[in-house]
């Protein structure tokens, strides 16, 4: 039966009615158990009435309406609203109007209503919701509160708001003592500097990092980074990817099968199926562990490295161990350096070698420790090479030191020149011009006349020479000095001795192509 009244209700008044309806509760309780051992149950705390400006109540079914400046407690939550309909039996209310829920010093809940089961200490609220944890804010328009785990829950579309970040997303969860977002369908975090979407983020509010389970795309004005899965921390830009993932900017690409990397420093680090695209210099770099400074221009590449320069018609593979290259951007000008069983192949030039480096800014191939070439026909060997490079094609290479040149002629006779030093100028073909011997000059050649038929094997030691070719046949011979030449008939060549000392002909080292990219 339901009072027809409606008075003014006090806040002394609601103590006295709540002191009663609790002693009552005690007293038939006691009599419930005389005669027999109980076992106590957990007390469960009652929902309180502070404060409303007017109160009517069924007192049969326990259910009262509270208006006007609604205040309710329940152990350190606060509540307030327009009007609620409280039941005392179930221990449940429903609110409505300007609902809010203060819980301790950090959490305000504000709802258009609410419907609150104080047995469970659980919340759903409804409308125009806006949290405020302290260090976040979330609007949504429905929101489920587990308040002893401290979990909720958004079924519909949230938005976030955290510092310089905010993150929207079709449906999340927010523990309030961890501090965690899980967020799912459509997430989008925008941040003045990027926008991250994915379609699975987790986001620790304490540490500012968000963890991804799912493809996230990162856009920025330094370009786009792209992961299966990984975190990115929203404060320094630090970022560990895994998957396949990959960063995209102005100036390069970088790949791999893991991938990490420092906004501040501009560092990344990639393992497994490394990819390091130059795009101002057209080169390609793989192996499978990379490392990219964005700042000053390096980057590393080791474990089966791999080359490929995209900048002129012939493209230039280089393998080996270990690949450095050295942007300087003040200048615009890169160095590759190769360690370790370094191999170079190009249309014009193949070649073997333990180290080397090119620099592009001067056009120059440095080969160290005894490297071998091959151009056209011609092998050519030394303690250490240089070689020149005009318009990207061969002009001019230097053997220092042990140096030995063979270049097989149209009838595969094997023209040999070996020195302390030797200078050869190439054709635009990739043919010998020119040989130019300095200290120790040795020459083995064979002279051929019009239709390539021998005329005689030449044996000069001289100091310097120089030797000049014609279709890869010796056209022409310069001493400087006095020469110790030999010409040997054609019919005393079988039993001359037809080769200098240490001639090794080791073209089936010789890299190809398919060796280089297997």
């Amino acid at each position: 039966m339901y009072h027809s009244f409606i008075q003014p209700f006090t806040h002394s008044a609601i103590q006295s009615f709540s002191h009663c309806i609790i002693l009552s509760l005690i007293t038939s309780n006691t009599f419930a158990q005389i005669g027999k051992p109980v076992v106590p149950e957990p007390q469960k705390s009652k929902v309180e009435i502070l404060w409303a400006d007017s109160l009517a109540g069924n007192t049969t079914e326990g259910t009262r309406r509270l208006l006007g400046n609604v205040r309710l407690k329940q152990k350190d939550v606060l509540m307030f609203c327009n009007a609620a309909i409280i039941n005392s039996t179930t221990n449940t209310f429903d609110a409505f109007g300007k609902v809010k829920i203060v819980q301790g010093d950090t959490l305000t809940l504000i709802s258009d209503t609410l419907y609150y089961d104080g047995n469970t200490r659980f919340a759903r609220v409804l409308g125009k919701v806006l949290l405020n944890d302290k260090k976040v804010k979330l609007s949504t328009h429905r929101l489920n509160y587990d308040m002893v785990s401290g979990q909720m829950e958004y079924p519909e579309k949230g938005k976030i708001i955290d510092k310089d970040n905010t993150l929207d997303s079709k449906k999340g969860i927010y523990n309030t003592k961890t501090k965690i977002f899980n967020f799912r369908q459509k997430v989008e975090l925008v941040n003045p500097k990027y926008t991250l979407t994915t379609d699975s983020l987790d986001y620790h509010a304490n540490t500012r990092i968000a963890y991804f389970i799912s493809p996230a795309h990162i856009q920025s004005k330094d370009g786009v980074m792209l992961a299966q899965s990984g975190s990115y921390n929203t404060d320094t830009g630090e970022s560990n990817f895994k998957g396949r993932s990959q960063l995209d900017n102005e100036d390069y690409i970088l790949i791999g099968d893991t991938l990490s990397f420092d906004k501040i420093t501009e560092m990344g680090i990639a393992k497994g199926n490394v990819e390091i695209i130059s795009k101002k210099n057209k080169v390609i770099l793989t192996g499978k562990t990379g490392i990219r400074n964005g700042k000053t221009g390096f980057a590393k590449i080791y474990g089966d490295a791999l080359m490929r320069d995209f900048s002129t018609k012939d493209t230039l593979f280089l393998r080996a161990d270990t690949l450095f290259s050295i942007e300087n951007k003040e200048n615009n000008t890169r160095k590759m350096i190769a360690q370790h069983h370094v191999k170079v192949f190009r249309n014009d030039m193949q070649s073997k070698c333990d180290s080397l480096i090119y620099d592009v800014s001067d056009s120059t191939i440095r080969f160290f420790q005894k490297p071998i070439i091959w151009t056209a026909s011609n092998q050519l060997e030394a303690d250490s090479v240089r070689i020149s490079l005009s318009k990207n094609k061969i002009k001019t290479m230097y053997l220092l030191s042990n140096s030995f040149v063979i270049s097989q002629d149209t009838v595969k006779n094997f023209n040999q020149i070996k020195g302390r030093k030797i200078t050869a100028i190439f054709a635009e073909n990739a043919k010998i011009e020119q040989i130019q011997v300095e200290g120790n000059g040795e020459s083995l050649y064979f002279a051929l006349d019009d239709k390539n038929k021998i005329v005689g094997l030449n044996r000069v030691d001289c100091s310097k020479m120089v030797l000049k070719f014609k279709d890869t046949k010796v056209n022409r011979v310069n001493f400087m000095g006095k020469p110790d030449a030999t010409l040997y008939p054609p019919n005393e060549i079988s039993s001359t001795r037809i080769q200098l000392e240490n001639f090794n002909w080791r073209i089936a080292e010789k890299p190809t192509l398919k060796a280089m990219i297997p």
